[in-house]
């Protein structure tokens, strides 16, 4: 991951904080390993851990591969542009993650979208339509037929599937809204979101909240109408920081200090009678420590290959090896205001399959959120590949960059060359929750119930998306937390 020149790699003395209900003389008359906790990963899941375990009394170290913070987290800053290399904004729609961006410090820091970002585009037809907002909008729109429209009145009334079955995104849709709602609002929404196939994902795993809105109200209207009102807390709204997203992991890491230890490489993971005993290399030198508690957030492929010893049954964590990442380009344009025609009065633009392009979606980055573009200039940030075109990720640069320009040349009135381009490559890029999913959860489910302090989580297990990721590091904490209070070591 490229890494952004202006932010500093260097974190002030820790503090002790306590968040959550462990005494706070945990740590005394205990063995070397007492208190200490060795957490895996310092993306998002692993540094909110972390934070919460050493707010808590605890005393976490970090071992992270990488010299880069954030694990997808991270951008490249130039000449007035800058690209978000991974995620490009987090979607505060739950009191747990507002919580934590105030108590990291950047309550203050937060910006949110700009109202021009409102509009959200599906391609049909070969030009741009605005998703519609509301009931009268959705009558008035030409995104769908009338034909949708009318059969999407009967969806209250259609029988919920059975709460145990297995079905895909795409079958679930087909069956509740239609083949029209398929193809130009789920097969879009889910190319970019996960870069990923309606057709392959399971609806329970891949989103689960839809799939619990047909189980609880029997209808999605029902249920989307409910939810409205009964909702609290925050409302749902897309921020980022002055600095990028990257602003998050630095805040997160910077009372751990010293603890996060970047260019660690975890060369294996044994239980023993002292404790959890963590090997690692650094510069080509190798050490280890003992550790009461073992916090794993690392990604699938790394968790499959982790030699694990002394707990039965460990050799299936390689079955994680099996999830399928599909590669993923982010091609980032910035483009004199005058060259593009197309107003960008939005978040950004979504491709249906059915409409046969070469891209997943472009966002309107410099419309989102200010600093992404010099005066005068738009930022673009196009997406290719994913499991709809995996073949495109593998072009170079330079191909890479002319099928971009002819696409927003097609779609956004973008002429002539852009002023500035990065390329980011992710060749394992989103973990799919396919049909068959559980299957990867239950090994991880049984591999820590025969290994009492060892604890795994992250985008893998616990939802792809920051807000995800920020909640399993806090249900990593919590486990590790109440283990080792229970336990005493």
């Amino acid at each position: 991951m490229g890494s952004n020149p202006t932010r500093p790699t260097t974190f002030i003395q820790p503090k002790d904080f306590c968040l959550l209900s462990t005494p706070p003389n945990l740590l005394s008359s205990r063995p070397p390993s007492a208190g200490r906790i060795a957490v895996l990963g310092a993306g998002i899941t692993g540094l909110t851990a972390a934070w919460r375990l050493q707010r808590a009394g605890f005393a976490p170290i970090v071992f992270e591969r990488s010299t880069q913070l954030g694990g997808a987290i991270g951008a490249i800053t130039r000449e007035g542009w800058r690209h978000e290399l991974g995620p490009n904004s987090l979607l505060e729609g739950s009191a747990e993650v507002a919580a934590l961006i105030d108590d990291v410090g950047l309550g203050g820091r937060r910006i949110y979208a700009a109202p021009a970002a409102k509009q959200r585009y599906i391609v049909r037809g070969g030009r741009l339509v605005a998703m519609p907002g509301s009931p009268w909008a959705f009558i008035g729109t030409s995104l769908f037929s009338w034909r949708a429209k009318l059969a999407l009145l009967g969806e209250p009334w259609r029988r919920p599937s059975p709460a145990d079955a297995e079905e895909s995104v795409a079958d679930f849709v087909v069956r509740r809204l239609g083949r029209e709602f398929l193809d130009y609002a789920i097969n879009p929404l889910v190319g970019g979101v996960y870069a990923g196939d309606p057709m392959l994902l399971s609806v329970r795993q891949a989103f689960p909240k839809l799939h619990a809105l047909e189980q609880t109200h029997g209808s999605l209207l029902r249920g989307t109408w409910a939810r409205r009102k009964i909702r609290g807390g925050p409302k749902e709204r897309i921020f980022s920081f002055p600095d990028g997203l990257e602003d998050l992991p630095f805040a997160l890491a910077r009372p751990l200090g010293a603890a996060v230890r970047l260019g660690h490489r975890v060369l294996g993971v044994a239980r023993g009678e002292e404790g959890w005993r963590v090997e690692f290399e650094r510069g080509g030198g190798r050490g280890g420590e003992t550790f009461a508690a073992v916090v794993v957030a690392l990604p699938a492929g790394v968790i499959a290959a982790l030699p694990v010893e002394n707990i039965p049954g460990a050799e299936r964590l390689a079955a994680l090896s099996e999830i399928e990442h599909p590669p993923v380009v982010s091609v980032f344009t910035g483009y004199m205001r005058a060259q593009v025609r197309h107003p960008l009065d939005g978040f950004g633009v979504l491709v249906p399959q059915v409409e046969r392009r070469q891209i997943l979606g472009t966002l309107f980055s410099s419309t989102l959120f200010p600093g992404r573009a010099p005066a005068g200039h738009v930022a673009l940030t196009t997406f290719v590949g994913g499991t709809r075109d995996p073949q495109l990720a593998g072009l170079d640069d330079p191909a890479l960059l002319r099928v971009v320009q002819g696409e927003l040349a097609s779609l956004l009135g973008a002429s002539g060359a852009p002023v500035f381009t990065h390329v980011q490559r992710w060749p394992r890029a989103i973990p799919q929750y396919t049909l068959g999913y559980q299957r990867f959860k239950d090994v991880v489910t049984a591999v820590e119930a025969s290994a009492p302090g060892f604890f795994i989580g992250g985008n893998c297990r616990d939802g792809i998306s920051l807000a995800n990721c920020m909640e399993a590091g806090r249900r990593l904490a919590d486990a590790a937390a109440k283990y080792v209070a229970r336990e005493g070591v």
